[in-house]
Order: C-alpha cells, then structure tokens, then sequence
C-alpha cells in the first residue's frame, strides 16, 4: 500500500480552482506543484478569480514608430475589458512592428516582410511557452495583420483577430488626401509641377491622426480579408481608428473569444478552401493590395489549405471590381464604412453566387447568418459613386491579374487601377536595385514607352522583398501612369497604381529570367493575354542562364542573412517555415 502525504487530502481544496481541466493553462495554475507559477501571477496582480478563467493572450505590437500602431494600446485595453467582463484573464504582451510607410525607399524597407515571420513566431512562442487557451490577436501596420493571424493558424488556440482601424483622410487644396497623394506629390515635384511649399503643405496635412493608411491599401485590405476568411467578425474592419466604434469593435472580440473558448471554435474548425475562396473574391472586387496574395498563399500554407497563385487569376476573372477605391479611386475606408462596410461588398458577392454564404465563421455562424443579423442599409438605399453592383459593375474582372510567360513562369502578380485592357511592349532598361532605379527616374530619364526592370530585390535575393512605392509613385507624380511598365521580384505597396507587375518568380536571386534580362530587350506587359514576356527565345535564355551567376549575399550575419537563408519563393507566399519550404 502506498504511503498518503498528509496533506493530500485537503490539496484538491486548496490548490484547486475548478478550473475546466481540459484548458492548457491547467499546466501553469492547478495542483500544489505550481505554487511557485501562481505566486508569480500573483505578483502581477492576478487573483483566484482570474486563475481560474480561461488565460486569454493579447498580443500587442503598439508603438511610436507608426500612426498605424500608436493607438494600440488603448485598443487592447478596451478588448481587455471585454475579456474580463466575459469571465476571461486576459494576459497582454508585445511584439515588433515596422512602419512601411517610414522605412519605404530606404534599405530598411527589407526587414518588412521579415517582420510579418517574426511577429507570427514571437507570437506562437509567448503563447507556446506561457501555455495560454486563447488569443485576441491586435494589428495595426501591414504586416501585424497576417502575421497575426499566422500564429492563430499556427497554435490552433480559438481566436480572434482584431484591427486597430485606419486613419481618417486628411485635407489639402479642398480636397481628401492620403499618404499615397504625398509619395506621389514628391514625383509631381521632380518634375516641376509642384512647388517647394505646396509639398510641404501636403506633407503637414496628410496624416492626420493615428491608424493606418486610409486607402484600400494592404493594411485595409487584409483587415477586410480577416472578415472573409472569419477570423473576425463580419462587420469588424472598418470603424476609423479613433473612434468609439472601433473600442466598440475591441470590446466585442474580447467577449467574442470566450464564446470560442467555450464552444472550442478553433482556426481550424473556420479556415477552409471555401474561405480562401472567399477572400480572394473580396480582394479582387474592392481592389485590393496585392500584397494579399503573398499573405494569403501564406497563411492558406500555414493551414495546411492547398491554394495556387493561378487561382487569383482563376477567381478575378469571374469576380467583378465593384468598389473603387484608392488607390485607383479617390474614396478611403472611412467612406465605406459610412454605408455599412465590407458586408455591403460581401452582401452583393453572396446574392450574386460569388462568395460561398455558407463559410463558418468566428462567432459560429455562417457568412449568411451573420450578414441577417447587421442592420445593414438595403442597397436600393446606397447611393454612392465608388461602390457598383456586380450586374453593373466598375470593371468586368478583379483587379489582381496574375501574368506568366517566359519572363515569369511561376508567375506575376499586378492589380488593374486603370485600364484593364492595357497592352505595352517596349525596351527594359535594367536595375540591380531600388535605389538605382530610383535615381533614374527623378533625374527624369523615364520616357513614355519605357519598361523599366528592378531585380535582386525578392525574398531571398533582398533580401526582404521590397515595396516599393517611392519608385512606382515617383513614375506616376511624372505624369506616366499609363505609359510606363515597371516589373520586379519585389513587392508593392497597396497604394501603388498603374502597370506595375511585382513578385515575379522566380526570384533573380533564383536564377529565375528576370536574372537574365538585359538593357534594351524587348518586354511585353499584356493584361488581357495575362503575359509577362521577353522577346528572346528558349536557347537566347539558356545561353544566358549558362553565364549567369549568383550575385554574393549582400548580409552575411545577422537577421537578414538568416531571413535570405529561410525565405520561400514568392509563388508560394514566401514563408519561412520550414515545414512548408522543404520540397520548393
């Protein structure tokens, strides 16, 4: 017989909360073994109370380092306050971030896309470590988003994801005005059609708060995506950054995620192939970013969901674009929240048999459950010159064209702000980088007819995979928006318009052809023959690729050189995971 401690028979009474045991968190509350675990929540100020709730993790990347994520802490105190109220101990912590808008045209634009992987591992590891059950994910600038929502795929905790909301716009010259109209402003004034003083007051007026960019950029896009794909509540995107709306917003998802708890609704109880489906239907009829298809080929990988970059293609064809916004348009978030936000574009997707209705949600009900149950206007009601209905819509197709052809052949992504019908063949000129590119055209070389090409700048090769909106701004402030072509392995940003065809894969760093381009080669851009294309022949390519090598890492130590060693190729959403890189 064994022998009893003496105190075992009241332990089960001392040291126990009653805590449901099925929750991970038992690990680090339950039992006299993890005395020395509590005494440590204590001293933060936990009671028996929260030891015995559901731990729910709040990951917040606030900071002064953008507009974007500098109201973020009074946005996670507000879902914190819906944790609590729903019976929840919510546990905050932080994670980096990285202001596109302030690194852009800089090298330090490549640690961008870097901090979408570091802000998802940071993510699942506090989670892992900490032994959390939950997690209310917050974002602000364009990576917080899915890398966010990478880590809820990832830990499979029940979750939801929370936007920090975007800026209002600002006024200039009686006119709304984002950030996209000053990286543009400052091409209008290479080229002398601005002044010194009309700049800067542009500058002074663009940005006027906190919150991120205003146009349906990458932050906007993939917020509205998260309410496609479910991981928010439908509804949940668009209320403006500082508003009471958007604590509102907070407050919900922080009691929305103990219903999860309760009802063990996990990502991957939500995210199917019909959800991807769904995003991507989203994308392309309010003209979103293309940076959404790098993010959702990572995240449906994450998943485990197999989805294609040819799918885009395949979904933008039969998906009309039916809300004009920047930055195509002139009319930011704030304006299509004004009229019931994304489920008015998700409303007319479902009746027209373009979005599947029927999709699972964050809350457990279905796409169509929840759009019965917003106070949404009828849409004979709203009448608003951006937004279009999918019988008479603004463009026949989506905005996000994927091009192959012997210059991309695992492909190319390039969103239609203009017209969709654009066809230009005209001589490369060839840039190794960014900033050489950059120069060219602000000392005004660019001339209508021109393709201009900027390689080693993809997710290895940058490594990084830049955006690069001082360049395609500065093309289009010149005035040649729909005459000048520019393609490269790097990365866009959502504010970027006219021809421009990033991720072209494979990377030169690959070898992939856009490494074998030469000055004065004919290049074809072909939006309705989806053709991305140079006029050289197999043989003229393999020649070259004979004599091709590698250019020498430009990081050999440190987070970049490891970055350059994990990244996956752009085709496949560039991720980093090992478990999803190891066959490419």
């Amino acid at each position: 017989m064994s022998q009893q401690s003496p105190h075992e028979e009241d332990a089960d009474d001392v040291f126990s909360s009653g805590k449901d045991p099925s929750l991970r968190s038992t690990e680090v509350t339950e039992g006299p073994d993890k005395a020395p675990h509590r005494a440590m929540f204590r001293a933060m100020g936990f009671d028996d109370e929260d030891l015995s709730s559901p731990m729910v993790g709040v990951p917040n990347p606030a900071a002064d380092i953008t507009p974007c994520n500098v109201h973020l802490d009074d946005v996670a105190d507000a879902a914190i306050d819906g944790i609590e109220d729903a019976g929840g101990m919510p546990i905050e912590f932080g994670t980096v971030t990285i202001s596109d808008a302030i690194s852009m045209g800089t090298e330090g634009m490549k640690a961008s896309l870097i901090s979408r992987e570091v802000i998802a591992d940071s993510v699942e590891l506090v989670s892992f470590g900490e032994r959390m059950d939950a997690l209310v994910t917050i974002a602000g600038c364009d990576k917080n988003l899915p890398g966010m929502m990478m880590a809820s795929i990832r830990t499979d905790l029940p979750s939801v994801f929370l936007y920090g909301g975007s800026i209002m716009p600002g006024q200039h010259d009686g006119r709304e005005v984002t950030v996209q109209n000053v990286f543009e402003g400052v091409g209008t004034y290479a080229e002398g059609d601005m002044s010194a003083d009309e700049l800067d007051d542009l500058e002074r007026h663009a940005c006027p708060g906190a919150g991120s960019c205003g146009g349906m950029f990458t932050a906007n896009t993939m917020a509205s995506i998260s309410e496609a794909l479910g991981m928010a509540p439908l509804g949940s995107a668009s209320a403006p950054a500082e508003s009471d709306e958007r604590y509102d917003v907070a407050r919900r998802a922080g009691a929305a995620v103990l219903d999860c708890v309760a009802n063990d609704r996990r990502p991957s109880d939500i995210l199917t192939k019909q959800s991807f489906e769904n995003a991507i239907a989203l994308q392309v009829a309010i003209g979103g970013s293309t940076n959404a298809v790098l993010h959702l080929l990572a995240l449906a990988a994450e998943a485990g969901v197999e989805l294609d970059i040819e799918e885009f293609d395949e979904i933008s064809r039969r998906t009309p674009k039916i809300a004009n916004l920047q930055p195509g348009g002139t009319r930011v978030m704030k304006d299509l929240h004004e009229v019931g936000g994304i489920p008015i574009v998700v409303r007319r997707l479902v009746e027209a048999g373009l979005f599947h209705g029927d999709a699972m949600t964050v809350t457990g009900r279905t796409i169509e459950a929840e759009l019965d149950r917003l106070d949404l206007p009828a849409d004979e009601d709203i009448d608003e010159d951006y937004l279009y209905t999918v019988e008479e819509p603004y463009q026949s197709e989506g905005a996000i064209k994927i091009l192959t052809g012997n210059l991309a052949p695992d492909g190319a992504v390039l969103k239609v702000t203009g017209d969709d019908k654009f066809h230009h063949t005209g001589p490369v000129r060839v840039f190794e980088n960014e900033e050489d590119a950059m120069r060219y055209v602000q000392d005004g070389h660019i001339e209508s007819g021109d393709v201009i090409a900027i390689r080693n700048e993809g997710p290895s090769g940058g490594p990084g995979m830049r955006e690069m909106l001082g360049v395609t701004a500065a093309v289009v402030g010149q005035g040649h928006e729909d005459d000048v072509a520019l393609l490269t392995d790097g990365r866009f940003s959502g504010a970027t318009r006219g021809p421009m065809v990033g991720h072209v894969a494979p990377e030169a760093a690959a070898g992939g052809p856009i490494g074998l381009l030469e000055d004065g080669d004919e290049v074809t851009v072909d939006i309705p023959n989806r053709e991305l294309s140079v006029a050289l022949s197999d043989e003229e390519l393999d020649a070259r690729k004979e004599d091709w090598e590698p250019k020498p890492p430009a990081y050999t130590a440190g987070v970049l050189a490891k970055y350059a060693r994990d990244f996956g190729s752009a085709a496949n959403g560039a991720v980093t995971n090992p478990a999803l890189t190891r066959d490419e």
